[in-house]
């Protein structure tokens, strides 16, 4: 869709008038400082949606009821199924429609994460929280100023990320405990790669597109990579931080 972003490229590689005044590099900051702004207030509004849902749900009879019949396949594959229909339509679907599916996923994350939680005690859900929050900021932060090109990550990132699928799969008929924690720790750095590669990606894309009218979906695009980030990471780590009950 876009060019991936090249901090090799000058200002005047990028369409940047250097001594003109058609569009300074001060006027391309505060546009792309606006559009960041736009992806993590997006990203952090579904985090919250996710967050409040697990909560209110966490140890109601609803929840309970979901992780032992049917309706755990649906919770399980339904977010997957509307990542993927997001992805596939996202030139087609307008923007408002791509940001009610965005918090509709947030939603279903929101009731996963309930039945999540009710395995661990609330204060170890709250530090790794807030260890995942630093983390994040922290990953995102550097790959968003880093000058370092990360587009080569993506191929290992993504085959990464089939392999953590499959060893989950194979590991669900196993229930090998020193399989499950490499599992982990092995999602924690994919994820961590991941959020800056994003950030870096989504801040390319404005480099590239930006004044095109296809920024505001891909402001909802990429707080839904970020998001998908994020919790994932959150999950991984409470692998090795959350304290059952």
């Amino acid at each position: 869709m876009a060019e991936w972003f090249d901090p090799r490229v000058t200002p005047t590689q990028a369409g940047v008038t250097i001594n003109g005044e058609a569009m300074g590099q001060v006027a391309i900051d505060q546009g792309l400082r606006s559009h960041m702004l736009k992806v993590y207030n997006y990203m952090a509004s579904g985090v919250l949606l996710t967050g409040i849902i697990a909560l209110v749900l966490q140890d109601t009879a609803f929840a309970q009821s979901v992780a032992s019949g049917p309706l755990f396949w649906v919770v399980l594959f339904a977010p997957l199924a509307l990542g993927m229909v997001m992805g596939i339509g996202l030139n087609r679907f307008s923007q408002s429609t791509l940001q009610a599916m965005f918090f509709g996923y947030a939603a279903l994350m929101g009731l996963w994460f309930a039945m999540v939680l009710m395995r661990f005690t609330g204060e170890s859900v709250a530090q790794t929280f807030f260890v995942t929050s630093v983390a994040f900021l922290s990953l995102s932060l550097w790959g968003y100023s880093t000058k370092k090109d990360l587009t080569g990550w993506g191929s290992f990132l993504l085959m990464g990320m089939v392999g953590i699928l499959l060893a989950i799969v194979v590991n669900w008929f196993l229930k090998s405990p020193t399989l499950h924690y490499a599992i982990s720790a092995i999602g924690v750095l994919i994820f961590a790669g991941l959020t800056a590669y994003d950030t870096q990606r989504i801040k390319s894309e404005y480099i590239h597109l930006r004044g095109h009218e296809s920024l505001g979906k891909l402001a909802i695009w990429g707080a839904f990579m970020l998001y998908l980030d994020f919790v994932n990471m959150f999950q991984f780590l409470l692998s090795f931080l959350g304290n059952r009950e």
